[in-house]
């Protein structure tokens, strides 16, 4: 049996889709030439990782002259909520309550990161009393 096809990206394929966001439209020698230096892939790598990225729905191309030139056609938001439902589904059950309590018991959090999240849920709540 096949394995289950994944509208999540892998690492590789989070890579180019940023440097599709950021650049546009790009060739694969292109796309090749903007990864950094320190996590170079060869071109056949990126080819390939830029036709799965194809067949996922995540890029479009065009040929111009011999060359295909990709372009994006999901934007940077739609995927990473798309990768945020993913997580909610796979590790918390569908709850932003359980994800949320995983991220305030993170001994990581600083004070100033705690205050913006009571203050983006204070911002958020959809029972705030309206004020007048």
């Amino acid at each position: 049996m096949p394995p289950k096809k994944s509208n999540t990206l892998t690492e590789a394929e989070l890579r180019l889709m940023k440097i599709l966001w950021k650049r546009g439209e790009s060739a694969v020698t292109d796309l090749v030439a903007a990864i950094p230096k320190g996590e170079a892939l060869a071109y056949n790598s990126v080819l390939t990782t830029i036709r799965i990225l194809e067949q996922k729905g995540y890029v479009q191309h065009r040929q111009e002259g011999r060359a295909f030139v990709y372009r994006p056609c999901v934007a940077e938001q739609e995927a990473s909520q798309t990768e945020i439902r993913h997580v909610l589904s796979r590790f918390f059950g569908n709850s932003r309550e359980r994800l949320l309590l995983s991220m305030l018991g993170d001994e990581d959090i600083s004070a100033d990161e705690l205050q913006r999240l009571k203050d983006a849920i204070q911002n958020a709540a959809p029972d705030k009393e309206d004020e007048g």
